[in-house]
């Protein structure tokens, strides 16, 4: 694509807004990133997800080895638990069945389409649950509708309760104030359109946050556990416990590990994976480092 400019006419390039936090020292940013502005976290939520599930065990409102239809009108006998559902290991695939618009996935999967799948989990399942693991985000729809039913609050209210308010974070939301969002640049500077994820899939990787309050969950969970050990959400690499997450146009690394090393970088505009190695690589400089 090209676009004219003044004396001529040139490529047209979309900025890529960055923001690092990690323990290298104060955070950076470049080309229009900040530390205030509310940016999708996409995949990050199933850890605030996982953790709520957790702190919910913990306080006996419910229990890690549940089955799913103690909370919710699915399926009997398919031995899918809570804790599978966490730790993807559930048999249920990655996506909901079903044709999806390239443009905005997840916009039609609202309560109703997750209740008319619930009847029929043991025919959507594509292994035994807990044999074998699939990373899937309609897991992670059925978690969190599970949680809301347990808790008989909203997603939101529930995270506020079990994860937010007791780690000191506020800077997450599900709908946060538009004038407070940072929007994705465009060509020409237009602000690019986001998904629509606050329906069904909102507990997947429907939260929004500051890059300042998503780099708080990193610390406070991984570092300093304030809510115990790290939730099973969390993937395990060696000594790394890390998650990444990606929507239409945002994407992040969030990791730390047992020697004190963390990272969590967002970026707008930018290919998942490239963020991915960027994480990695300040994590791994760190260590070159000592």
């Amino acid at each position: 694509m090209r676009s004219v400019a003044a004396g001529g006419v040139r490529a047209a390039v979309r900025r890529t807004p960055t923001c690092v936090f990690s323990h290298t020292g104060p955070p950076t940013f470049s080309n229009g990133h900040a530390a205030d502005r509310f940016v999708e976290i996409g995949s990050l939520t199933k850890v605030v997800t996982g953790t709520a599930l957790t702190r919910m065990a913990a306080s006996g409102a419910l229990s890690l080895d549940d089955p799913v239809e103690r909370w919710l009108p699915a399926t009997p006998g398919t031995g899918i638990t809570l804790l599978h559902l966490a730790r993807h290991t559930s048999g249920l695939p990655r996506l909901p069945p079903g044709r999806h618009s390239r443009r905005d996935p997840y916009a039609s999967f609202d309560r109703h389409a997750l209740d008319q799948l619930l009847s029929r989990l043991d025919m959507l399942a594509t292994r035994p649950a807990g044999t074998g693991e699939e990373y899937s985000n309609l897991g992670y729809a059925v978690l969190g509708a599970a949680l809301t039913a347990a808790s008989e609050m909203t997603y939101e209210e529930l995270v506020t309760a079990y994860v937010l308010r007791p780690l000191g974070i506020t800077e997450v939301a599900v709908n946060p104030d538009p004038g407070r969002r940072l929007p994705t640049p465009g060509l020409l500077g237009r602000p690019r359109r986001p998904w629509t994820m606050d329906g069904a899939i909102l507990p997947a990787g429907g939260l929004w946050a500051t890059p300042r309050a998503a780099a708080d969950l990193v610390v406070r969970l991984l570092l300093e556990r304030r809510l115990g050990d790290p939730a099973p959400s969390w993937q395990t690499s060696g000594p790394l416990l890390w998650h990444n997450g990606a929507t239409r146009h945002a994407s992040l690394f969030a990791g730390a590990m047992d020697d004190g090393r963390w990272v969590l970088t967002h970026r707008l505009n930018a290919a998942p994976d490239d963020t991915d190695r960027a994480g990695i690589d300040i994590l791994r400089a760190g260590a070159a480092s000592e």
